[in-house]
């Protein structure tokens, strides 16, 4: 048989080459998917030509920056994906986490897995679907929410032609959409916790209350804590496909974010170097924002993500 060297790499392929064998479709995932496509941030610096391609196109430095910060839609879009990324962090994040907690507390296992499965079911409805769900049901002729406010003797209220009704309406859609699927990390971070920290917090005298409050949630702090870091830095990266299929001309507004206006500038209109220069700095908006809140999370407790 071989001799390996303490800790060699030999040594250590062969005690972990199936858990590395696993890990390669990923690796493979974000080489070509996200490392191999960073290539094409020059772009933004060219005046892309699609027929002369990316290296014969003329360079022109910051001309796309200079237009994108210039521009009369700068504000308009920074507040609106930044607003819109902000009342989903405000709303969305602390979801899951109280639903966990709620289904932590639940003796009854049975009534427990059918919780979870409802709630785990939206993640896997398409936004298409979602959003058709959506106008169906706040349609103001057949709509089942306003046919209930009509039953109350008030007028009907056309909710997806409301801007100031827009970023309710896509929140509330998005907590329910996802609020089941994100509650796993925190669930697995439950079982993590040692009973007999409840069984000594029980024999003080406390309450489940106060169970849930020094025992449940100071176990899952770490959890909370990667997770807020992580949705810190997606602050700005709202999904695109819903706000796309709910935009209409009457919520403009409050509905065009950086997104669609990508959307528009690169594929509709074929100014690529425009467009991709609007995502590449949003990309660093993002990274500012996890790199601050990642040391903000360093600075006041023992977790963060380096």
């Amino acid at each position: 048989m071989p001799v390996f060297k303490k800790d060699s790499f030999a040594r250590k392929w062969g005690r972990s080459k199936y858990l590395l064998l696993l890990f390669l479709p990923t690796l493979l995932y974000f080489i070509l998917f996200k490392y191999v496509p960073m290539f094409g941030v020059v772009v933004s610096f060219k005046d892309y030509n699609l027929f002369r391609g990316i290296w014969e196109s003329d360079w022109v430095g910051l001309k796309y920056y200079r237009m994108f910060f210039e521009s009369p839609d700068f504000f308009k879009l920074i507040r609106n994906t930044f607003l819109l990324g902000l009342y989903k962090l405000v709303f969305g994040f602390p979801a899951p986490i109280i639903l966990a907690l709620l289904m932590n507390e639940l003796r009854h296992m049975m009534f427990k897995r059918f919780v979870q499965t409802v709630s785990y079911l939206p993640h896997f409805i398409s936004n298409v679907v979602v959003v058709s769900m959506l106008t169906l049901f706040l349609s103001p002729s057949s709509g089942l929410i306003n046919q209930l406010i009509e039953g109350l003797g008030l007028d009907a209220i056309n909710f997806m032609a409301r801007e100031d009704m827009f970023r309710s309406i896509y929140v509330l859609s998005e907590i329910w959409q996802h609020v089941g699927w994100e509650t796993i990390i925190y669930l697995a971070a439950l079982t993590a916790i040692d009973p007999q920290l409840y069984e000594a917090a029980r024999m003080d005298g406390a309450s489940r209350w106060k169970q849930m409050l020094h025992v449940t949630l100071p176990g899952i702090r770490a959890a909370i804590i990667i997770v807020l870091i992580l949705n810190v830095g997606n602050v700005l990266e709202i999904g695109f496909e819903k706000v796309f299929l709910m935009l209409n001309p009457a919520i403009n507004g409050t509905a065009d974010i950086l997104s669609t206006f990508v959307y528009r500038t690169g594929l509709t209109q074929g100014n690529f170097s425009y467009a991709t220069s609007i995502d590449l700095f949003t990309s660093l908006i993002n990274l500012v924002f996890i790199l601050t809140a990642n040391w903000i999370s360093r600075r006041v407790s023992e977790t963060s993500l380096w």
